[in-house]
């Protein structure tokens, strides 16, 4: 599909990410914090404060381009669809556009195809794709997916457990939340020395963390330049929880998306345990990396 310039939106149920291409180059990337499934669990429905939000994000990409792609991820899988179809009649009558929801097994192939497309690396490979709403585990050798593991439940759910994991020092422990997050996790067959963390952007909490990673020196890739032992993750992991929460977000340009964080550290600290992994390599590699391939060869049937 030959176009000068298009967009792609994918809401989650706590980010949602833009990413726009001119001449199929990336000339924008934002993260907004769009708390669409914890206003959801309040309200019972999707907020129209949070749809304002998003209309503001669609405005601003109309400024670049008319060819916008929305996709929703897990809070849109889990509504019905008579509250899809007021959602997508409230976008359509201000865009013509429309949300298009992705099931849980398209976006875990297409973020894990762009962490496995291009690297040379032929030992197994599990890939993390975390979100608010849910998480999947996709284990990869020689390019080839050899098992998968999808779950119902993401940081929202851990910070709806344990709410202080938001505050500038939080009063449960890692152990605590730890144990709880195992147990939903369950086991892991099947191990591997590299895990690679997707579906977001993992390095916007090291940065901002001003957290040191080494360079990746296992392959070579502009998406994936870097990366940690397991025992610098541990480290890591165990200071977010006993640190300032507070001096992060005032390093960032977006202090709300901290709210998730600590969550999300534990979940990849399990997961890289489960699996035994050596090395971890935090990425910014998400599902429209994998539409982005799509809709360049026309081929986007999702």
């Amino acid at each position: 599909m030959k176009m000068n310039s298009f967009a792609i939106i994918e809401i989650g149920s706590n980010n949602t990410k833009t990413h726009i291409y001119k001449d199929n180059k990336l000339i924008a990337d934002n993260t907004d914090t769009i708390e669409f499934k914890k206003h959801y669990a309040t309200n019972k429905k999707i907020s129209n404060a949070d749809l304002e939000v998003l209309s503001s994000i669609i405005d601003d990409t109309l400024k670049y381009t008319k060819n916008v792609y929305i996709f929703g991820c897990s809070i849109f899988r889990n509504i019905s669809k008579e509250e899809l179809d007021e959602v997508n009649k409230f976008i359509n009558d201000r865009f013509d556009l429309t949300i298009k929801v992705v099931s849980q097994e398209d976006e875990a192939l297409l973020t894990a195809y762009g962490c496995y497309n291009d690297i040379a690396y032929d030992k197994e490979i599990c890939i993390f794709i975390g979100g608010g709403g849910s998480i999947e585990l996709i284990f990869v050798k020689n390019e080839e997916i050899i098992y998968h593991k999808y779950y119902d439940f993401g940081v929202v759910d851990i910070t709806n457990n344990f709410e202080s994991l938001k505050d500038d020092y939080n009063t449960c422990t890692f152990d605590e939340v730890y144990e709880y997050v195992s147990n939903l996790i369950g086991n892991i067959d099947i191990k591997c020395d590299l895990l690679i963390l997707a579906g977001g952007d993992h390095l916007y909490w090291y940065n901002n963390a001003r957290y040191k990673l080494m360079d990746n020196f296992l392959y070579t890739n502009d998406k994936q330049k870097y990366m940690l032992t397991r025992e610098m993750s541990d480290n890591y992991d165990h200071d977010a929880l006993s640190t300032s929460l507070n001096r992060i977000r005032n390093n960032s340009d977006n202090p709300l998306w901290f709210d998730g964080s600590r969550a999300m550290k534990v979940i990849t600290n399990v997961i890289s345990h489960k699996v035994n992994a050596k090395y971890i390599i935090p990425t910014k590699i998400n599902m429209e990396d994998g539409i982005y391939e799509r809709i360049i060869d026309g081929n986007l049937d999702i």
